[in-house]
């Protein structure tokens, strides 16, 4: 069942990581869109974990918003209708993932939207 759900995800995951990769600079600053505060400084599909290791608590913080709005957007869907949202991860735990994984020197160039991506579609899993 889990192995299931977790195959249906996957077109909606490829499509973020896609999404994800564009060379906009829209939103390069320091100051993220949408009232999110300030945030790393490096478009969100640069920042990675040597960014996040380089950042303040508030830099940090707008930075999981930003992802939060990033990977909740709507996804799925025909005809231009769309058939929901994408998962997203509670502050408390985007920042205990960051900071677990970017503290390992191995982890100093991943990718933040790719950790946060993944660990919300699976967080999804673990719901009842």
């Amino acid at each position: 069942m889990r192995r299931r759900i977790a195959l249906a995800l996957l077109p909606a995951l490829l499509a973020l990581a896609a999404a994800g990769c564009g060379g906009s600079d829209q939103g390069a600053g320091r100051q993220s869109a949408g009232g999110a505060g300030p945030r790393i400084s490096v478009p969100l599909s640069l920042a990675d974990c040597t960014d996040w290791n380089n950042a303040d608590a508030a830099e940090r913080l707008g930075t999981i918003r930003q992802l939060a709005a990033f990977a909740g957007g709507q996804v799925g869907g025909s005809r231009g209708q769309p058939s929901g949202h994408g998962a997203t991860l509670d502050e408390k735990k985007a920042y205990g993932l960051f900071q677990g994984y970017c503290a390992e020197s191995f982890a100093r160039g991943f990718k933040l939207y790719k950790l946060y991506t993944r660990a919300a579609a699976f967080s999804q899993l673990e719901q009842p």
